[in-house]
């Protein structure tokens, strides 16, 4: 599909007011999403583990009125008006107004939050931009009662991908894939797609437990770690290598070698790491209780044999992955060994989900 086919042709339908609750998870990069083009268009393709119990809930309520040369909202996070929110979501429904031509039709009230703590170093902007993107297409679809099932969750990763990147791959689960690759069936710069290939079952309920080792907000903003991709003197080898281990992940996923999966896995969030302490300016995202529990988890492997791994987002907190059927000893070894390192003991438990969904 192209851009064009997300551009509306004239609705059959008159809706006047009403609200719509859409829940949508965060989700975890095995292979990261690191520089982009103009329009929300990666440098290179990805793909990530939708999470279950880290979500955002959003409640769109929309009423019409005159059509106007501005967008009417307000915002409401966890109970309390959020002007902060302001600028992303004006800047969001100015990139997707050419999609949706209703938007200046209505006023609405956005209601959201979130089941983890806000700046926790879960991907907030990607439950919060893909729910979101899910209540507009709700809304859409009112408008356009005959539109196919196949083509709302696209229009609504689409859209997702340009309030936030990231956002696109929280639509579906298990595992969603974003941006062209020659292995990956239907893979689109444009959206995120459901990975359809071969899965092997020790992939299945696979279990993330999350390390806050530190809650503050980021060091440095998703937009500008991307902008220093521009001119990284290692930026294409990077792409291409993105693209070599998304190869290694499909024939893993087939295999179901999971020292295969850590080798891969733990090198990519390296990889994102170096480049931001490779760029100009450069900066440093992990702090000494990152590198502790690094090392811990390095230890943990070797004296066990267990397949408990770590990847990082761009910040300073811990994802640990490993297979459900070593849940317990993992835990065992999480709060008994690394809890020290986390701020105030803080972790959360997750596993992978199944995606988005909307609640009555």
């Amino acid at each position: 599909m192209t851009e064009k086919d997300f551009i509306p042709k004239e609705y059959s339908a008159v809706v006047e007011e009403g609200k719509v609750t859409w829940q949508s998870p965060s989700n975890i990069a095995l292979v990261k999403y690191w520089g982009k083009k103009e329009n929300q268009i990666p440098a290179n393709p990805s793909i990530s583990f939708t999470l279950d119990s880290c979500q955002t809930t959003t409640t769109l309520h929309f009423q019409k009125r005159e059509k106007s040369d501005s967008f009417e909202f307000e915002l409401f996070f966890e109970g309390e008006r959020k002007e902060s929110f302001r600028p992303k979501i004006q800047k969001f429904f100015e990139r997707i107004e050419e999609y949706m031509p209703f938007l200046k039709d209505y006023s609405f009230k956005i209601e959201t939050s979130n089941s983890f703590p806000h700046s926790s170093g879960i991907a907030s902007s990607a439950s919060g931009m893909s729910a979101l993107a899910l209540c507009l297409m709700s809304l859409e679809k009112k408008l356009d009662p005959t539109m196919p099932e196949e083509y709302f969750t696209r229009k609504a990763s689409f859209l997702a991908r340009l309030g936030s990147g990231s956002a696109c791959r929280s639509i579906e689960g298990e595992l969603v894939a974003w941006g062209e690759h020659n292995g990956i069936l239907g893979s689109s710069d444009l959206y995120g797609v459901k990975y359809t290939h071969q899965v092997h079952e020790n992939f299945k309920n696979y279990q993330d437990t999350i390390l806050m080792v530190d809650k503050g907000e980021k060091q440095v903003s998703s937009t500008l770690g991307h902008d220093l991709m521009n001119g990284h003197p290692f930026a294409e080898k990077r792409f291409q290598q993105a693209h070599e281990n998304l190869d290694l992940l499909k024939e893993v996923f087939e295999t179901g070698d999971l020292s295969a999966f850590i080798k891969t896995v733990e090198s990519e969030a390296l990889t994102l790491h170096a480049m931001m302490m490779t760029s100009q300016p450069y900066f440093l995202l992990m702090k000494p209780n990152t590198l502790e529990i690094i090392n811990k988890v390095f230890d943990f492997r070797e004296r066990t044999g267990l397949h408990l791994c770590f990847t990082l987002d761009a910040g300073a907190n811990v994802h640990l992955l490993y297979p459900e059927k070593e849940k317990k000893e993992s835990l065992d070894f999480i709060q008994t060994e690394l809890l020290q390192y986390c701020q105030n003991g803080q972790y959360i438990t997750d596993k992978v989900g199944k995606g988005a969904k909307q609640l009555a």
